[in-house]
């Protein structure tokens, strides 16, 4: 798996990861945050959503279409 975009919102990496997944690209969701605290700062807060390093081509193509 390979890195394809990097966030702070929440919300937005569901997103990301919904569009992915309806072309049919598999889309897995990392994070750091300690969800029980309001605060999530820096590297700390960051989403990652990663997809096969096989498909990256054509997440970057579905994220760009979806913009």
């Amino acid at each position: 798996m390979v890195e394809l975009v990097v966030t702070n919102d929440p919300l937005e990496a569901e997103m990301i990861r919904s569009i992915l997944e309806s072309g049919g690209v598999t889309a897995v969701i990392r994070s750091s945050r300690v969800t029980p605290y309001p605060v999530n700062i820096g590297k700390m807060g960051e989403i990652k959503i990663l997809v096969p390093e096989e498909d990256l081509q054509t997440a970057k193509e579905a994220i760009s279409l979806s913009q």
